[in-house]
């Protein structure tokens, strides 16, 4: 266990959807002195900046959550830079909290790294029982090498690494760009947009058959929160709910609460994705006492209030 309170932290990717919500938590925990790198000043993708972000703010914790990443349209539009992008940050970093004596080094990963068929609770140890799903296997195998470098410093060098396994995140502050955005606020942005344009129907990807696991951002940073003070094994740790939805399911339960009341269309031309994503999440709550607090339902209402909130606000702008 790691007392927080008194360390210097940095957080990558402390400026995005799930760091925003991360600070705010830490903030709130007490911690005060934590530094966000943002893009323009340190690009994580060059050792250079890197090893000036450490030099300038020795970060006794190193929480790394940057990553370029994006629903299917944008993993199959982007495999190169997906992968360069993320595996070059994710290990440069590493190196960089080895070779600095960064006391505990906290690494996101993806539920995209587990194999496409893997059998339903996603076990961490089924991570290495086949290939990912193709459309988001670049970015997912990337993530996956930093388990293994964490792991492999851990055993040479006693570095104190450890490696989370986040499940797809909802909540305000989601980014509802259509053309990069998660199925949540795809599904919510196009949902809003026909009842406002008096639209019949929408058009969604694939056959609604896959089915999918959300975490609330704000128990996501709950749950990063609990390992980075009280987890320092080897094993990487799920994070998640353990509530599986179909997309169709999905689809169906927020037109409902947007007012949606017309016809949904499915593309099958266009990819499922994974067939089926639902994670065991014993571990962390056996671990570090995670467990995921926010109803499904419920945070989806959040997030549709966030979302009309901002429409109105950037509206009266």
């Amino acid at each position: 266990m790691i007392d927080l309170f008194s360390k210097s932290i940095v957080v990558t990717g402390g400026a995005g959807f799930l760091g925003r919500h991360l600070i705010r938590r830490i903030e709130r925990a007490g911690c005060l002195n934590v530094f966000v790198p943002i893009q323009n000043d340190y690009d994580l993708t060059r050792i250079d900046a890197i090893d000036r972000l450490f030099d300038e703010h020795r970060p006794d914790v190193l929480i790394h959550m940057a990553a370029v990443v994006g629903g299917i349209g944008a993993n199959r539009a982007n495999p190169g830079r997906f992968f360069y992008d993320n595996a070059i940050m994710g290990i440069q970093l590493i190196e960089a909290a080895r070779r600095f004596g960064v006391e505990k080094t906290v690494v996101l990963g993806t539920i995209c790294a587990y194999p496409k068929f893997t059998p339903v609770p996603f076990h961490e140890e089924a991570l290495w029982d086949g290939y990912p799903e193709e459309t988001n296997a670049p970015y997912g195998l990337a993530k996956k090498m930093l388990l293994v470098q964490c792991q492999s410093y851990r055993e040479q060098y006693g570095m104190n690494a450890i490696f989370l396994l986040p499940v797809n995140l909802y909540g305000p502050g989601d980014n509802f760009d259509l053309e990069s955005s998660h199925v949540i606020p795809a599904l919510i942005r196009k949902c809003v947009e026909a009842v406002e344009s008096g639209r019949e129907e929408i058009v969604l990807w694939g056959d609604g058959s896959p089915t999918r696991e959300f975490l609330y951002v704000e128990d996501a940073a709950e749950g990063i929160l609990l390992a980075t003070a009280q987890y320092d094994k080897s094993d990487p740790v799920n994070l998640g709910s353990g509530m599986e939805i179909s997309i169709h399911n999905l689809a169906t339960t927020i037109a409902e609460i947007t007012g949606f009341t017309g016809k949904i269309v499915w593309d099958a031309t266009k990819p499922n994705g994974q067939p089926r994503r639902c994670l065991d999440v014993s571990r962390a709550e056996r671990e570090f006492g995670f467990r995921a607090a926010t109803p499904f339902e419920k945070g989806l209402h959040k997030t549709i209030d966030w979302y009309l909130d901002s429409k109105q606000s950037q509206g009266s702008r």
